[in-house]
């Protein structure tokens, strides 16, 4: 009975504060940034490349465009030409980045820029005229000539600070322009899925850096989104009860908490998804060029301050872009943004920076959230249940939990030489890869310390895990290396529902992605 208590208000917090936050993991986070969907990064992943033979990489993946409709034509999604996407890597603690990936895209049409043209007509009464599609015919790896537009980018290092560091333009080791391969059309333009991912892996490149024994790998381009979460019954304040209700997820015996979601692909509401990926290989040894081996890892997307619109736009002269860089997206941590940062101020963490992060310590030692779950829910709780429970939220304050999980790391796991506080995925380059098939959805809190929070993973289900931590579970022992293991951060006392199997219902692990570079799955088709 005590259990199925605990499960009940578990059930009740946990519905207000879903209902009460845009639950995805960065998909439209801020309210400026929806106005700005190509620069909208919807996940961040951080972690060492678990593809045979590539053991001493480090794969880095930042997702953008959100909710992507595979048939989203017939302009589907291209980037921002006149954005500046970038990751950020930085290995001392300073919160300061001292690596810097940027990508920079052109757009173009085919025929130097003219697009493809149809002799329409009899004749004696022709016209060429420009075709309304991005395709007229079959794409194939092998014959590409159908396609009527294209995306090229450059690829540049900055070592130091962004705006002010030594800027390296990286080359491809073929030769030439690095291009994005055409979003996943249809099956009429591509044929089928296996032909389409043939047609995208030409488009994987290996690239150069200077200083550094072995070249990294760069793929850009459309993949199925990675990020799994029940998102429709969510916005509708929470259309389900979020505890496990089998006695194990999957188990299918209604033995977990009566009435509690059991996990489906139908409690997926981004199957049916796409979305764009820049995504990165590099050796290990050329992001820890100093500090103890962890580095801190982020993305941001950047505009010039202007932007003067052409009244009679044309390709490629639609506006003129002029001032100063300006950050207007940022992500590093999965949920921060939604979960942790008021509404008032989450324009603000999209255009800051790490090294700033000060300035949103109360939301991290001092949650607003669980306070206001108490104030709205504690005496219909205790009512309903027959109970005096003094409060429903952690009461440990600070909250030292969620400053080691959001803004220094865990001392020994994922801690850089460093510590200063600040936002950002932290990633131990020395904890072994585990091999696809081997990984635990729930990372260090399964057992398995090469996943989240020591980076992120494709496969870690970082939803349930920031249910959980959110609502106390690292007050309790954690299992490390098969031993429970009392972090020492807070008590059992302090958190009453923090061992509660919080749950969106929606499954995801690694076997869902692919087990080597670019990990993430070939893109869904805009037409059967």
């Amino acid at each position: 009975m005590k259990v199925l208590k605990i499960s009940l208000i578990a059930s009740m917090v946990c519905s207000t504060l879903l209902g009460a936050n845009a639950f995805a993991s960065s998909h439209r986070e801020a309210p400026n940034i929806t106005r700005f969907p190509t620069l909208d990064s919807t996940d961040f992943y951080a972690f060492n490349s678990y593809e045979a033979g590539r053991e001493d990489y480090v794969t880095l993946i930042a997702n953008y465009i959100p909710l992507q409709d595979a048939y989203g034509g017939p302009n589907y999604y291209a980037m921002d030409p006149a954005a500046v996407y970038s990751i950020h890597i930085d290995n001392d603690g300073d919160a300061v980045e001292d690596l810097t990936f940027q990508f920079n895209f052109t757009n173009k049409l085919a025929n130097n820029n003219q697009g493809i043209a149809l002799t329409v007509g009899p004749a004696g009464n022709q016209r060429s005229v420009s075709v309304p599609l991005k395709n007229i015919g079959g794409i194939t790896a092998a014959d590409q000539s159908a396609a009527n537009f294209s995306e090229s980018y450059q690829l540049t290092l900055v070592k130091g600070p962004q705006n002010s560091g030594s800027a390296t333009v990286l080359s491809n080791t073929a030769g030439g322009m690095f291009h994005k391969p055409l979003d996943y059309i249809g099956n009429k333009s591509f044929g089928d899925s296996s032909a389409y991912a043939s047609y995208a892996g030409q488009f994987i490149y290996e690239f150069n850096l200077d200083g550094c024994a072995s070249p990294g790998k760069v793929f850009v381009g459309q993949r199925k989104d990675p990020f799994v979460v029940n998102l429709g019954k969510t916005f509708d304040l929470v259309n389900y009860v979020p505890v496990e209700g089998d006695s194990a997820p999957g188990a299918g015996d209604q033995g977990g908490f009566p009435g509690g979601i059991t996990q489906s692909a139908d409690n997926d509401d981004l199957m049916d998804k796409n979305v764009t990926a820049i995504s990165i290989e590099v050796p290990k040894t050329c992001l820890t060029t100093q500090g103890n081996g962890t580095i801190g890892a982020w993305t941001t997307a950047s505009l010039p301050q202007a932007r003067i619109l052409n009244p009679n736009a044309k390709v490629g002269k639609t506006e003129v872009n002029g001032g100063a860089l300006t950050q207007v997206s940022r992500l590093g941590n999965p949920l921060v943004n939604e979960l942790v940062i008021g509404l008032k101020d989450k324009d603000t963490f999209s255009t800051s920076q790490p090294k700033d992060d000060t300035q949103f310590a109360d939301y991290v030692t001092h949650p607003s959230l669980p306070e206001l779950l108490n104030i709205l829910f504690k005496d219909a709780v205790n009512q309903t249940l027959g109970t005096n429970i003094e409060t429903l939220a952690p009461t440990n304050f600070p909250r030292n939990d969620l400053v080691t999980a959001f803004l220094t790391g865990f001392a020994g796991v994922n801690q850089l030489e460093t510590v200063t506080p600040s936002e950002m995925l932290r990633l131990n380059t020395g904890i072994p890869a585990k091999p696809r098939d081997m990984q635990s959805a729930f990372g260090v809190a399964g057992d398995d310390l090469a996943g989240f929070p020591n980076g992120r993973r494709p496969g870690d289900d970082v939803v349930d895990i920031a249910l959980r931590v959110v609502m106390g579970r690292l007050c309790y022992p954690i299992p490390v290396n098969g031993t429970d293991t009392d972090l020492g951060l807070c008590t059992s006392d302090d958190a009453s529902v923090g061992t509660v199997p919080f749950t969106d219902g929606a499954p995801v692990d690694a076997t869902m992605m692919m087990d080597h570079f670019p990990y993430l799955a070939t893109p869904l088709s805009g037409s059967k």
